[in-house]
């Protein structure tokens, strides 16, 4: 007897559980918000639909065949193509979390005797997984300056180099990458190696944000971005994502599904219907604020040095205006500012207590890109896992401030700025 008759003559308590068990309600194509899923298990109609689904998992496909939310699930699919679109690539893999995708294209990249080549400063969780993780597994590292061409040029020379991996724009001290440069040197690499020896390029974009830089239109093979930043915005939701070549989709999704690092399905379709249409006109509304709060520090008498992009005094003002563009052609220097105090790190740190103490506008937290304007000293949080005889070679100075302008009103900002500067 067919399902649709049988639950006429079951109990109200089954009922209760299966209710209509197919319902024209459901009609995707009338959506004018994408609908939100909320199943981690998926009905299959056959035992042979069943083997299909897990025998061609990771292959490319139109309509792939839902089993379990941590092989692959619609909403967290919607919100891949979306990002796909935004960064220009070919398809794109979600985390749970920044790291989960650095992690998991790192893995994917790399086994036993082969080695990274890295900046060496970098965000200090992939710091970490660089210098305390990937050793385990003989995987070695070296840090250098990745616009250093001849120092890069030597490495890649040696076939042990599989990945370049830094930041589009540094974090914290907001270098930016010669992108041109570095994807041309890796080209001219692999034209003397073998196709499964190619170095592949791993960037993480989270500071620009495809709306200021898309580096995959410079070359560059695999783009990370965390999600839980500028994207996703609200501080609400954690992800990450790859942006990949369509080659590597399905290692991809077999490291993901293997190390357990999805995404859930109510963070994906969060991201994807107020973070991901609401960026643009976010990230310009927090970029003008930088700016004004850029150049009224660099003006200011008790600061010793201000790093930003947009700034003139930017020493790489130059590879700014190259990279930084938005979709439509205007530059953008982003959301993220550095700088410097004047004094001893006592002084730093009297100035950012009371921030975090009196200040209205300005929250002393960790993370960017949010709504709200967030401070912090990232040598002792964000950042600490580089050990301190390491912090001169990383470039981060410990008495750098980083600050993450959000949508405040910009003379608020810059009035509680000026109230703590008052006062050391």
């Amino acid at each position: 007897m067919a399902k649709s008759k049988v639950k006429s003559t079951k109990s109200p308590r089954t009922q209760a559980i299966h209710g209509e068990f197919l319902s024209k309600s459901w009609e995707f194509s009338h959506h004018l918000i994408p609908p939100m899923t909320a199943s981690t298990t998926f009905r299959l109609e056959s035992l042979g639909r069943g083997a299909e689904g897990f025998s061609t998992f990771g292959a490319p496909t139109e309509k792939p065949i839902w089993i379990y939310d941590r092989l692959e699930e619609p909403t967290t699919k919607m919100l891949e193509d979306q990002l796909a679109l935004l960064e220009k690539g070919e398809c794109a893999i979600t985390f749970g979390s920044g790291m989960g995708a650095i992690s998991s294209t790192l893995m994917t990249l790399l086994k036993a005797g082969d080695k990274v080549v890295a900046h060496k400063t970098l965000y200090g969780c992939t710091y970490s997984l660089l210098k305390n993780w990937l050793p385990r597994l003989d995987i070695e590292n070296h840090m250098i300056d990745i616009n250093d061409f001849k120092v890069l040029e030597d490495h890649l020379a040696d076939p042990a180099t599989r990945v370049v991996y830094f930041e589009s724009v540094s974090n914290p001290i907001l270098e930016i990458a010669d992108l041109e440069k570095i994807t041309g040197l890796v080209k001219q690499a692999n034209k003397k190696r073998g196709a499964d020896r190619k170095t592949y390029t791993v960037v993480d974009n989270t500071f620009p944000t495809p709306w200021a830089l898309r580096p995959i239109e410079w070359g560059v093979d695999f783009v990370i971005q965390s999600l839980t930043k500028n994207i996703s915005g609200f501080g609400t939701e954690m992800g990450g994502a790859v942006i990949a070549p369509k080659a590597f989709e399905g290692l991809l999704r077999m490291a993901r599904k293997d190390f357990g690092a999805i995404i859930h399905p109510y963070s994906a379709w969060h991201i994807l219907v107020y973070g991901i249409s609401t960026q643009a006109v976010r990230f310009e509304q927090q970029q003008s604020t930088a700016l004004k709060v850029a150049q009224f520090l660099e003006k200011h008498p008790k600061i010793e040095s201000v790093t930003y992009p947009g700034l003139k005094s930017h020493s790489q003002f130059k590879l700014a205006k190259k990279y930084l563009v938005s979709p439509e052609g205007d530059f953008s220097p982003g959301t993220m500012i550095s700088f410097q105090l004047k004094g001893n790190m006592k002084k730093c740190q009297k100035f950012v207590d009371d921030i975090a103490k009196n200040s209205y506008s300005i929250t002393l937290a960790v993370s960017l890109g949010l709504v709200k304007t967030l401070i912090e000293v990232p040598g002792f949080m964000t950042h600490s896992a580089i050990p301190d005889d390491k912090r001169g070679e990383s470039g981060i100075d410990p008495r750098a401030i980083r600050l993450s302008i959000g949508l405040e009103n910009s003379r608020d900002i810059i009035g509680d700025l000026e109230e703590a500067l008052n006062k050391i």
